[in-house]
Parts: C-alpha cells; structure tokens; sequence
C-alpha cells in the first residue's frame, strides 16, 4: 500500500497564520498538521509515503526530511503547474511501476479515523474508487455523497443549499484508488476529484464506493475551526501523539527544558513546549503553549494557541487567540476572544485588541493603541489616529472604505444630530472613494452633508464659515507620498480642529459606541451650487482690484494639476492680469511630486518667467493653500526670505494701522527687526497649522505666515489660502510700486540652518526633560520645543509629531556660528539617546 499526501495548499483561509508558512506545517498541539497524518498512516501500516509539493516546498521537505526519524519513508513531487487535485494524484501514480494500490489523504485535516477499515472495505467491495466519508451536522460547506445500502455511490452534490441535503454523510478528501483509475485520468490535464473523475467513474458505472467512517474528522478550513481543533486535541476528543511528558494523573503535558514556577496556575488540559519559561503567579487554562516561550509573571492565558519563540509579558490577557512565532504581548495588553495575531509581531504595553481582531505578520500596535479593525499591509497601528495632517493612511490598505464610512460615523457622533458638515476633495479617483465612504458613515449618525466634490481646500474652510455648517472633511491625495491618502478636518471657523476635539473623535471611533439612527432620521446629502461664487464675492471685496488692473502684471502661474484651476482663472480674469498658465488641467495622478519632480517643475517655471519676461512667477500647490514666489529674474525666493517679504509688504501696506505679525518660533529674527522699524509686535506661535490659525483668529493680527510658502490674511479668513495670497501680493506690490528682487534688498540679513536627527518615539520624552535640564541656567522659550536664546543667535529643537526624528533651526550673525549651534545640539540629542 502506498499513499499520497497532497501539502500544496496554500492555506488561504487561515491567513494571516498561513502568510509565510504552508498549510501542511502549521502546528496543532505543537506537531504540524502534516506530522499527526504520517503518524496516522504509520498507525495504520502504511510507510511508503509520496508527498506532492506545490507552496513553499522546501519548509516542508527540510522538516520532515526523508521520513527515516517518523519511522516512513517519503519521496517528495513538486508540482511546477497546477493539474487540480487529480491531476496532481494521476501524475504521481503513474510514476509507480507496480499496482499497488493507493491512499490519498490531505496534509492538512485533522484525523484519527481507522484507515485499516476502509481499506478492508475497499478490498472487500472489489471497487477501482472508495471514498472515506464521515457524518457531520452542518453538511452544507461541504460535499454530500449519497450511497445505497452496499455503499455505492449513486450520487454527489458539491455544497448544496438546505433543501439539497439529503445526506449528513460528507466527503472526507480521503480517497483508496486502484490504479485502473489513470484511464479516466489524462495526461497533464487539469482534473478534480469531484467536479471531474468521481462524476466521469459514476457515469460509466465502475465500482465506486462511499465507507462511512467512525472517528474524529476535521477540515481546518477557518481560523476558527483552527483553534477549535487545538482545543479538541487538548479535551481528547481526537486521538493523536501529544508531545512532551504527561505530569502525573494531571492532564499536562511538559516538554523538556521546561520550568514552570510552583506559584503558577495551570487549570484543565495544557501542553507547555519544550525550554517554555512559565513564570510565578500565572495562569494558563486550556491552552497550548510553543516551544521557547516566556510567559511572565502574572499573565493570564485561556483557551489560547500559542506558537513557538513568544514572549507574553506581565499582567497580559489573553482569552481565545492564536498567537504566531516570534511574537512580543507586551506587559498589560489586552487580546479579546478571538484574535489573531500572526509571527514576528509586537503588541505594545497596555494595549487591547478587540474581539476577532486579526495582525498580519511584521506588524506593530503601539503601547496604549486600541486596535479596533484588522491590520493588514501597514506596519503599525498607533494609538492616535490624527497626525500632523489629519488621517494619513495607506490608501485602499489603511485608509479603506470601511475605515472611512466608520471614522466618518465617528465625526458625525461627535456633533449635534441635524446638523451639517462638508465634504470635499481632489480629482483623484481614491480620494473620491474615500470622500464618498465618509459620507455614507457621517449620514448614518442622522448629520446632514454638503459636498462640494473637486474644490480646492481654501474655497471649503471659507464657505465653512457661512454659518450652516459645523465642519468639513477634504480628502486628497498626499503631495508627499503617491501611496498616502489624507482626511483634513476642520471647524465651523475653517481652522484644523483643536487637539482636544480629535481626540473625542478617535475615542468614540475605538470604543465604536457611537449611534446609528433610525431611517427615518438618516442625514440627507446636498450637492451646493453656489459655494464658488460665494468664495469670490468674498475674495474679491477685500481686494484693491483697480491697483491690479492698473499695473497690469504679466505673471508665470503653476497650477500643478490642482483644483484651484476650477476657480482662481476666473478671479484672475477680473484683474486685468496677463497669466501665462502652467499645468491647468485637473490630473488627479499628478498632484503627488517627488523632490526630483517638483525641483523640475521649480526649474521649469524659473525658466519660463526669465524667458518671457515676467514680473513674477508662482508655483501654487494642488491643494491651493501654499505657493513659492520667482522673482522678475527667475530666481526662486527660499521659504524664509518670502516670509519676510510678504511680512514686510503687509506692514507697509497697514495704512497707518499697526498690528500683530504672527510667525512660528522657528521663524528668523528679521521679522522683529522689520516690526521695529514699522511700530508693529510679532507674535511667535507653534510650528503646527493649527498654532497659526488661532494665531490669525485674534483680534488685531495683521498677517500669519510660515517658512513652507503659507500665508494668512485674517482681513478674509484665518486660514492657509494659496489663491489669496497671490492676488495679495499682486495689490501690495502694485501699491508699492515694488519688484520683489529690489524687495529682497530691505531685508535683514540672516543665516538660519535646519537639520533632522533621528530620534525614537520612545525617547522623546527623554530628550526634550534633557535638553531643559541642560538648558536650565539659560535663556530658554518653551513653545514649541525648545528654544534657546544666546543675544541675538538662537536654536530650537523640537520633535516631529509623527516622524522618528528631532527638528533643529538655528539662526546666527555668521553661518560658522549658526553652523556651530546646529552640530552641538545634535550631537547632544545623538549622546543622549546611547
């Protein structure tokens, strides 16, 4: 008697446990799946073994290697094209050269069934095909075969519906055959058992038979059924080899190396792997733990798998879980029933993983994150879920629809029921997905939707202001990263919302107690049709348009594919200004540069405005909030030297009336030195878009600007608006009668350095209690950071709210000394951190 083992599965339904290991090896009480079969068949005399190979066959065949240490022997096919499950048999067996006959049964079921019987009953019916059959409740996933009172088969039916049940007696994937079946067999063709062979024997009425067989039997088909059957191997319900050695009249089992504290509780059926390390005041109920395993002091594990080289820290929970190789539970998290955590994962302190959660391998849940949905491609799951620029996800693997509909729902519990918010977005093709996703979800809370579909993000913060609106939502396409999606959210003034507001909704987006109404009560969606031309009734009476169309400007103008090619030409068109338009068309693909992208676009512009002659030219961001300024040279303007021009322009063009000028704590000290002169106070704010805009919403700011081409006019609206800013600028130099090279010239002059150090999220903390202790006896500005003063150079540092780094900004008299600064304060942060 020979067998065939079909291990080419790939295991797709136990993913992510199956990601980087083949069905076949996965372990059920610390034995592959495919070892307890070679014991089985070894059981039952049968040790000429063939194993057909197709998914990463070499873990397979380096494991079991020639089957000499199982007491069989086994030759190994890899299968290079898929023949179907027959095929792959008929291949096989027509590399025999006797006639001998043959068992086939799966590598990846668990079974203690009497193989011996069935094959008695085979040789004694006479038949070509015998099919092992077994009795089950609920026979509707699988196959129903229908014998007569011999056993014949008289009938299949391939997962039938309830009214099709005819039989509880289904097909075990546990097939005898004699090797007259290869003439129903051919060559190199693609062929199933069931779909094919079975039916083709049964039509030209050869012997085939169905033995109903007495035993335990089950597909691991699901991660559920997976566990389960851990757990009937631990409750004896399946007889096969458990290793390790049984502690007395308990039902535990102990490999060696193993040390178990006397203080530990262990309750039920357990298996403790080989060199486990199970600490005092544990406890382990029902459940399997892998070889090389730590479990600390005081964690708690129930009814749980637990695999090899896994390390459950103290004071961890775990009920009903599988846990992959490799793994880190870190002290205190919480892993609810029926999580799936696959290998080399790490699951940080006082986390909780909801219930069926399932963690693909490689991946991180920071400490203190509540992981609500599974985490699938992305690397880790933090506990916030709003960063510097909003929601920023992976789109369609982070930020998925069903994310989207459920953070939406999340904002819309968050705000009165009945009242209304916006949506917008850019033109591309994800980002309309993901708007319309978080529609679905803010409606379902019974709050009302106007969306504004492509609209440039200035137009929605300004419309937000009307009064019927409590907030909005712009999702765009990242301009940093073509794989990134953001999700901005703002107030019913325009502004990024508040922290504190963020973070309610991320509470009732992870505890998900938020309330769905009735559907009478849903919100209703309105699609405004006015919302542009309100915008440029409003743009257009807080500007001096007779000044522009007097100089009549001749301006280079970089749409950069963005929405604001919709709106901006019109207003433009009002101003008498000669606009030679670049990149005007909506491209959605196109909004996100590379640096190599966006400095040939930079060169482009530069070298258009130099060769027709231009009074200035503008790059202006697809999302219509920042631009970059060319002079009437061509020369790009860097990001602090426009800042102060502008800041310059407005405090000449104040008619008298001083004010604020509002810049970040980064900003160079020529801004101070220019409000001297013209009798105006600098207000210095956080390096956050939301620091600025509250900055802009006090009584008396005159102008808010940052060093990466943003600028507010508070005289319109407290927020980021690239058009504006254009068109302002267009007013004040034309009421000036300036150029922006000559303006360059008033300009204190400055040197201001930046540089990035890398720095854990782990130690931030760390850095920022150092550099205030180091910083103690001097003259320090907590704001932003830290900022040190000495006269008049000065440094900052300050960490990146979502990067692994530290920002560092020093300006001096000369670039020696500012250079100098720079490289002390980074070396002290890389020091610090050894």
């Amino acid at each position: 008697m020979k067998s065939i083992i079909m291990a080419g599965g790939f295991g797709t339904r136990l993913r992510p446990l199956t990601n980087n290991l083949p069905k076949p090896m996965v372990p059920m009480a610390n034995r592959p799946m495919m070892e307890h079969i070679i014991e089985l068949l070894k059981n039952n005399s049968i040790t000429d073994l063939t194993a057909l190979l197709y998914f990463q066959p070499e873990m397979i065949s380096d494991y079991l290697k020639d089957g000499a240490h199982l007491g069989v022997k086994i030759d190994y096919i890899t299968l290079t094209v898929d023949l179907g499950t027959a095929g792959a048999v008929g291949s096989a067996m027509r590399r025999w050269h006797s006639d001998e006959t043959t068992l086939v049964i799966s590598g990846d079921v668990l079974t203690d069934i009497d193989l011996n019987k069935a094959i008695e009953f085979h040789k004694k019916r006479k038949a070509m095909a015998t099919i092992v059959l077994t009795r089950v409740e609920n026979p509707l996933p699988f196959g129903i075969v229908i014998t007569d009172k011999l056993g014949r088969i008289i009938r299949f039916l391939e997962k039938p519906g309830w009214g099709e049940v005819f039989s509880d007696t289904i097909n075990t994937g546990i097939y005898i055959l004699e090797k007259e079946v290869l003439d129903y067999m051919p060559k190199d063709r693609e062929l199933d058992f069931s779909k094919d062979l079975f039916p083709a024997l049964l039509e030209k009425k050869e012997p085939i038979f169905g033995y109903i067989a007495d035993g335990y039997w089950k597909d691991v088909g699901s991660l559920e059924e997976y566990r389960a059957a851990n757990m009937d191997i631990l409750q004896r319900s399946v007889q096969v080899r458990i290793p390790g050695e049984k502690v007395d009249a308990r039902n535990i089992w102990v490999g060696k190396g193993s040390r178990i504290d006397f203080t530990s509780r262990l309750e039920g059926t357990n298996v403790i792997g080989e060199n486990c390390k199970i600490e005092a005041d544990t406890r382990i109920s029902n459940s399997i733990i892998g070889s090389n395993t730590v479990v600390e002091e005081g964690a708690v594990i129930i009814d749980s798998v637990i695999w090899d080289n896994v390390r459950i820290a103290g004071g961890a929970f775990l009920q009903e879980n599988v846990i992959g190789s490799n793994t880190e539970i870190l002290e205190k998290a919480h892993i609810a029933e029926g999580v799936i955590v696959s290998d080399h994962c790490k699951i940080g302190r006082n986390s909780t993983l909801k219930a069926n959660v399932k963690v693909w391998p490689h991946k991180t849940v920071e400490d203190e994150a509540t992981l609500a949905s599974s985490l699938i491609w992305g690397e880790k799951w933090s506990r916030h879920i709003f960063s510097t620029y909003g929601v920023t996800g992976l789109a369609n693997i982070e930020v998925t629809p069903e994310f989207a509909a459920k953070l939406g729902a999340a904002y819309g519990a968050s705000l009165k029921k009945g009242s209304t918010v916006s949506t917008s977005r850019d033109a591309h093709k994800t980002s309309r997905m993901i708007n319309r996703a978080v529609m679905t979800g803010i409606l379902s809370t019974g709050v009302n939707v106007h969306d504004y579909g492509v609209t440039p993000m200035p137009v929605v913060r300004f419309l937000s202001r009307g009064g019927s609106e409590t907030g909005g939502i712009h999702t765009r396409r990242s301009p940093f990263d073509t794989q990134l999606i953001d999700l901005k959210f703002f107030d019913n003034k325009g502004l990024d919302l508040h922290p504190g507001y963020e973070k309610t909704i991320e509470k009732l987006f992870f505890r998900e107690d938020f309330e769905r109404v009735s559907m009478d009560d849903t919100g209703e969606m309105v699609f405004p049709i006015h919302g542009f031309e309100y915008y440029q009734n409003g743009f257009m009476s807080t500007i001096n348009s007779k000044a522009i169309s007097k100089a009549g400007f001749k301006i280079v103008l970089d749409y950069s594919y963005g929405s604001s090619s919709r709106i901006f030409p019109s207003i433009l068109g009002r101003l008498n200004c000669e606009v030679i338009a670049l990149n005007a068309n909506l491209d959605g693909a196109k909004t996100t540069k590379s640096a190599e992208e966006f400095q040939k676009s930079m060169d482009q512009l530069s070298s258009i405005v130099r060769s027709l002659d231009a009074d200035m030219g503008f790059y202006l961001d697809a999302g219509g909030e920042k631009i970059f300024l060319f002079d009437e040279t061509g020369e790009v303007i860097d990001g602090d030297t426009a800042l102060d021009i502008m800041a310059l322009l407005s405090m000449k063009c104040s008619k008298g009336k001083k004010g604020t000028i509002a810049v970040p704590i980064t900003a160079s000290h020529a801004i101070e030195r220019l409000a001297d002169m013209y009798g105006f106070t600098v207000k210095r704010t956080k390096t956050t878009a939301r620091g600025l805009m509250e900055a802009a919403s006090e009584d008396g700011t005159l102008f808010v600007g940052e060093q990466s081409g943003g600028f507010i006019f508070p005289e319109f609206q407290p927020n980021f608006d690239g058009m504006y800013a254009i068109v302002k600028l267009l007013e004040m130099l034309a009421l000036q009668g300036a150029r922006l090279h000559k303006l360059i010239r008033e300009v204190p002059p400055s040197i201001v350095l930046k540089e990035k150090v890398t720095c854990s999220f782990e130690d931030k903390g760390m850095i920022m209690r150092k550099l205030a202790e180091d910083s103690r006896k001097l003259d320090v500005v907590l704001l932003d950071g830290i900022k040190i003063n000495f006269g008049e150079d000065w440094i900052v540092a300050y960490p990146s709210q979502d990067q692994p780094y530290f920002h560092i900004v020093a300006e001096a008299s000369t670039e020696e000394k500012a250079k100098e600064l720079v490289t002390k304060y980074a070396d002290k942060i890389r020091n610090w951190q050894k």
